[in-house]
This record gives structure tokens, sequence and C-alpha cells, in this order.
């Protein structure tokens, strides 16, 4: 497996590949010295080459992979053994295929108790009466003995199903896992359709709700699949994931591990302003921010007039940026605004660097956020 690194060129050998596949140019920058990978990190697959672009988060490249995958699994709740953690840190350019399997076993766990189903209507030229009668439609049928009708049906052939059988079968072009194809077996009346993920308009009640979790993970996986049909293999693809998110969510999730009544991206109006701070944990608003900050002249005013606008709207107090700890550890305690208007922020980073094994790892940040003062 080849290492790439964050905002570190890459190999002129894969400039090609790159310059030639727009799908992924917003994920890298070109400059006079080559080409770089922005804050994306993950799994690029290039004429059956494994490419894995790693954070550099620490100066250690090893530890950087091992945390990444930490920091991924935990940040999107992915339920691993233990034995399965320890094989992938030996295999990490299998991280992929750990998604697509997580996946697939939740969701064919699901399935198993019972296929959701909804009432579809259908219009359809039948031979026998089945529900409404369209007179405009069979005053136009002369010619024919069929009767257009239009029913309701309580039919597996649904949106949500269809999602899951358009992820199942793009899955498979990476993946020959068992358990897509016993789904696309249990799912063989769902009709297959191009899914536009942008316009997908699914609700969640009391009957689905137990299949949201396979939802998410399934639109997570597909919108970090870029296809790189420029390549002289067709089955090079990315799988990238924004770092400034993987930090929000691990941080968030172990906060919520720390207390179950923390908040995350918790969205409000305030008239025409609309503001969705990361984490809302005992009356602190946190933002996360991943930055690499070498001294303290690169901490951003406009991330202190962020907090600024978030204290007051929400009428909290104390806030506080989180940054990854880089080379210089941040502790600034700051006052901004006056009298009522005062608000109280915290810059800090924490350390990611640990050797702990995954569980300890967890336990470990824990610790440390634990005793961010």
């Amino acid at each position: 497996m080849n290492i790439l690194y964050e905002n570190r060129n890459i190999p002129k050998e894969l400039n090609q590949y790159i310059e030639n596949n727009t799908n992924i140019h917003k994920y890298f920058e070109q400059n006079f010295q080559g080409i770089k990978p922005k804050n994306y990190c993950g799994f690029l697959n290039i004429n059956n080459q494994a490419y894995f672009i790693a954070p550099k988060i620490l100066n250690d490249d090893n530890k950087n992979l091992d945390i990444f995958i930490y920091m991924l699994i935990y940040a999107y709740d992915i339920k691993l053994s233990n034995e399965d953690i320890s094989n992938l840190s030996n295999h990490k350019h299998k991280i992929f295929k750990v998604f697509i399997r997580f996946f697939t076993d939740k969701l064919v766990s699901e399935l198993k108790k019972g296929l959701y189903k909804k009432y579809i209507t259908k219009n359809e030229n039948l031979k026998v009466l089945k529900g409404k009668y369209l007179i405009e439609k069979n005053f136009s049928n002369v010619y024919h003995q069929n009767i257009y009708c239009e029913f309701d049906e309580f039919s597996m052939d649904n949106e949500l199903n269809q999602l899951f059988l358009f992820a199942i079968k793009t899955f498979k072009k990476h993946s020959n896992y068992s358990n897509l194809y016993k789904c696309e077996a249990i799912l063989d009346e769902v009709e297959y359709k191009n899914i536009d993920l942008k316009k997908l308009n699914i609700h969640f009640d009391r009957m689905n709700k137990r299949y949201k979790y396979s939802f998410e993970i399934a639109i997570m996986i597909l919108n970090k699949i870029i296809p790189m049909p420029n390549s002289s293999d067709k089955n090079s693809f990315a799988f990238l994931f924004d770092m400034a998110e993987v930090f929000e969510k691990f941080i968030a999730n172990v906060y919520k591990s720390i207390d179950s009544s923390t908040q995350t991206q918790v969205q409000k109006n305030f008239g025409n302003l609309q503001l969705k701070p990361d984490i809302i944990f005992k009356n602190t608003i946190i933002d996360t921010k991943y930055k690499k900050v070498k001294n303290k002249d690169d901490l951003s005013t406009q991330d202190k007039y962020q907090m600024f606008v978030y204290g007051t709207n929400f009428e909290m107090r104390d806030t506080m940026l989180l940054y990854p700890k880089h080379i210089y550890n941040i502790k600034e305690d700051l006052k901004l605004g006056r009298d009522q208007q005062m608000i109280e922020l915290k810059m800090r980073s924490i350390d990611l660097d640990s050797d702990l094994k995954f569980d300890e790892y967890i336990a470990e940040i824990k610790n440390r956020l634990e005793g961010i003062r």
C-alpha cells in the first residue's frame, strides 16, 4: 500500500490521473510544485494500485494511519469487534470494504426481521376493476378490453428500498461480500433505479425507523465514493473524507459518551441569521476547527467573531474553540464584548497522539477532553 499525506505533494506519476478526472479536482490543490490533497483523507484505487491519503496530525507516519482509522470508526459509529479493528490496523487499505461490510451486515439483519412496505399508488391497465375506475383514460380505451385503474398496493417497491438496492448494486462493483447478494435477493421485487442523492426525500416514522441507521451509513458511503471514469481501469475510484467533518464527529461522539445530554448541530434561526454550532456540552458552546496551528498568530480572528455570535444569540456565556494539537499547544482565554454582552472564550487544543489500542485510545481521549479547563 502506498501512503500519501494531506497537504503534501503526491508522486508525479499520479498527476496525470488526477488531472484527467474532474470528479476529484475539488479534493486536490495544484501549485507550481505539483498536486497535493487538501484536507481530505481516505482511499484511492488507481489502476488496481491502492493509495491511502493519511492526515498529517502527528509526526509519526504509522500512528497517523492508525489514529485516522480509530477516528473514522468512532466518528461514524461503526461497531467492530476488537479482532476486526486489530485486523484492520494491519490491513489499512481494507477500510473501504469494512464500511461496506458493516452497512450490509446491519441491513441484512433488519431485512430478516421483516421487509419495510408501504402503500404505493399505482395506475395500471387490468383485466378486472381494482380500486378506482379512471374515467378519462377508459373513454379513450374503446379498442381494448382492459380497464385503467388506480389503486393502492402494500409494496416493498418504495423509495427507501430503492435506495438500498441502488447502494447494494453500487457496492457490488467494489466488493463481492456474500451479504450483498443476500440483500439483493431479499429485495428482488424492488425496481432498480439510479438515485440522485441530492433529491432524496425519505421520511422516517415508527414503521421504518429501525432502518434509519442503515440509511445514514449507505448515504455516507455513497457520498464519499468518487468514480474516476477517465482512468484506464474502470474500477478506479476514490473514497475520501473531509477531515474537518471527521474531527467534528469524532469529538462530538466522545463528548456524548461523557454526557448523554450533549447536543450536536443544533440549528436555530435568529431573524435572518441561521446558526448551527457543532457541540453544546454542559452549557458550553464548542466549535471544532481542523486547522494546523503553529503559533499564536495562526489563531483566526474570524473564529473568535463566530463564537461571539454563537454566545450572544444562544445566550451562553461559555464558549470554546477546539483544535487538534499539531506543534503549538493552544491555551488562550479571552473575553469578547463587555457588560451583559461579554462572552468568555477558551481556545484549546486536544492531543490526538497515543500508542493505545482502540478501546483504550477512546478512553484516553475522553479523559483528555474532561481535563480541558
